[in-house]
């Protein structure tokens, strides 16, 4: 198979990164496939993609026209054998527990087209923890999507395994949806940026859980002198704060890392209240209007 024989795609996992991965695909021309057990999650896909869609349009990135084709490409279901239908690729994005991710792919392999391509948007694990796991480990490598409505960046890291026919053709798949395509030559977890982003994370996390700095004074740090509109603690609040406890949990219990544990304990507490960040209107900052877009925020003027 090479990428034009692409047509049907099947997002496994309908969460914030799922839904974005999806919109992207069916924005591209790609018949997709969203799934999810939980019906709930599926629902809320559909409205969040309805408004990421019109905020498109607004911002000129696309017509009313097109908006509405990708829409009309765009399915859901909780059914796996429905879902596994003529499928030529797969993007998974279910929580980061390698044996869950393990599961849901192998589950895909005994229905899925023998010629499917199987991909994982995991952030900070390596393919090759549960590639054996799919079924088809020469068919599957990480194909990790950022935020896509900032950026175009993907990764594509192949395990030992991997065909190099496969990554050839995740990484044309890559130009055909728009993205630029960065090719790992060896597995790392957390990637290029992630790599970076983690670090950052990790450090930010430690500074308020041992209450060197508040969250905002951390923030505040980070913005004044990179001269960025967003610190570490607003961009855990937009890549959801279940996503960064559940990295953060992992790595705590398989390093056994003592200040990894403490910033789990410490994220706990809030995904625990329903604080989840942005996509909950509730984090670290309170959306759709955070601290950190005041003008005197860099003022030590709000809250």
């Amino acid at each position: 198979m090479i990428a034009d024989d692409i047509k049907r795609v099947l997002i496994a996992g309908s969460g914030n990164m799922g839904q974005q991965i999806g919109f992207l695909c069916a924005t591209n021309g790609f018949e997709t496939v969203l799934y999810d057990t939980d019906s709930d999650i599926l629902s809320d896909a559909v409205s969040r993609i309805l408004k990421l869609s019109k905020s498109y349009v607004r911002a000129g990135r696309m017509t009313i026209e097109e908006a509405e084709a990708a829409l009309d490409r765009i399915s859901i279901t909780h059914t796996p054998e429905e879902a596994a239908k003529k499928i030529d690729l797969i993007s998974e994005s279910v929580p980061e527990d390698p044996e869950l991710k393990g599961k849901v792919l192998g589950m895909f392999n005994k229905l899925c087209p023998e010629h499917t391509v199987f991909t994982t948007n995991t952030s900070t694990l390596v393919p090759s923890m549960f590639a054996e796991a799919t079924g088809r480990p020469e068919k599957f490598a990480a194909f990790h999507f950022h935020d896509v409505r900032i950026t175009n960046i993907v990764d594509i890291m192949p395990h030992p395994g991997t065909s190099p026919e496969t990554t050839e053709l995740i990484k044309c798949f890559a130009e055909k949806i728009g993205q630029v395509p960065i090719v790992l030559h060896k597995e790392n977890n957390g990637y290029v940026f992630n790599s970076m982003l983690s670090n950052l994370f990790t450090s930010a996390l430690t500074l308020a859980e041992k209450n060197i700095a508040s969250v905002n004074d951390i923030d505040r740090a980070w913005m004044g002198v990179m001269h960025t509109v967003i610190g570490p603690f607003g961009i855990m609040d937009q890549v959801g704060l279940k996503t960064v406890y559940t990295i953060t949990d992992y790595w705590a219990k398989t390093h056994n890392d003592s200040q990894f544990k403490a910033n789990a304990v410490y994220l706990k507490q809030m995904v625990d209240k329903g604080y989840l960040g942005a996509q909950s209107r509730q984090g670290f900052y309170t959306y759709p209007d955070p601290d950190y877009l005041q003008p005197d925020f860099l003022k030590g003027k709000a809250k």
